[in-house]
């Protein structure tokens, strides 16, 4: 299947986001707060409101038809 540069940036973000909620999960550490102040700071906030953004943006990737490949 060919990737839009908007899917590719999608699964992106998608893996910053997955990436960042394993190092939640495993050490109770959150990047995202580290970097941009507590998870209440605005800017923390619109970092969790892209990924979020951006995995709904990724669920149209499951459904899209692939297209055959021309030799």
């Amino acid at each position: 299947m060919h990737r839009t540069p908007l899917d590719r940036l999608a699964l992106i973000i998608v893996i910053i986001g997955a990436l960042n909620w394993l190092l939640i999960g495993l050490f109770q550490y959150d990047l995202v707060a580290a970097i941009f102040g507590s998870s209440t700071t605005f800017i923390s906030r619109a970092i969790y409101a892209i990924v979020g953004l951006a995995g709904l943006y990724s669920i149209s990737l499951l459904f899209r038809e692939s297209t055959p490949v021309r030799d």
